[in-house]
């Protein structure tokens, strides 16, 4: 099985979107999860009805193509940072299943704890206020009554800020972060994995791909993000084989 992570998929980073369409397209894989960030950003499931503009359009695309793949294997969804807002029409439409943040796989008599990984970089304050606002019902129900438009360039502006304060970060010195996001708790992740019973936490969000051990047994596994316009091109496939072990797969050339 293969899981992937932070493809930020938007219309304006075509190389990015034809490697993801590529890969749903040819992956062999038994079964996909994508652990969150798949969309740059997610104003709303009524944007796939709504009038044509090259945004909307670029999304109808990618759904038709996740539809497609998800009639060959199952095709799980994890929200992320960004797209936390993708709704039942999103899942519905694109023959995806929703996967809760965190979950358990259990597989071939192992167990593993999935994420997307946002919740768990506690050293990201101002992050953890933002995101503990907008994960509340009363945001959302708020935000989602809002015209399209509205959404939509309240979404621009939300991300030219992070970008903004991605590149601060970088540029400070000894700033304890890599893209601008801070790295996963480890006894936070050793806490989940314990209480789970998994010994592998995969996740993604960092844009950081590694493995890491963290002792007694237990692993971190960090999915890599995909940006085919980086020098080089980053973007790889983690598969995950029956006896146990991984290996990564680059994809984005």
């Amino acid at each position: 099985m293969d899981f992937i992570s932070d493809l930020h998929l938007n219309a304006d980073e075509p190389g990015t979107a034809q490697a993801c369409l590529r890969y749903l397209q040819t992956t062999d894989c038994d079964a996909l999860f994508i652990l969150g960030d798949l969309f740059e950003v997610w104003v709303g499931d009524d944007a796939l009805d709504a009038p044509d503009h090259p945004e909307r359009a670029f999304a109808r695309t990618c759904v038709d193509a996740l539809r497609a793949c998800a009639s060959q294997r199952p095709v799980h969804v994890m929200h992320g940072n960004r797209d936390f807002l993708l709704g039942p029409a999103f899942h519905q439409r694109s023959a995806t299943r929703p996967l809760p943040d965190p979950c358990v796989l259990d597989w071939h008599d192992r167990r593993y704890l999935l994420s997307h990984g946002d919740a768990w970089c506690l050293d990201d304050h101002e992050y953890m206020r933002f995101r503990a606002q907008v994960r509340t019902r009363a945001w959302q129900t708020e935000f989602l009554a809002q015209p399209l438009d509205v959404r939509e360039q309240l979404a621009r502006r939300l991300r030219q800020d992070s970008e903004a304060r991605k590149a601060q970060s970088r540029a400070g010195a000894g700033a304890p972060t890599f893209a601008g996001y801070a790295d996963v708790d480890t006894p936070t992740a050793r806490d989940w994995l314990q209480r789970t019973g998994a010994r592998v936490l995969i996740h993604g969000h960092t844009h950081r791909p590694a493995d890491h051990d963290l002792g007694d047994g237990l692993h971190r596994v960090v999915l890599s993000d995909w940006d085919a316009a980086a020098h080089p091109p980053r973007g790889e496939v983690l598969r995950l084989h029956a006896d146990g072990h991984w290996d990564r797969r680059p994809w984005v050339a």
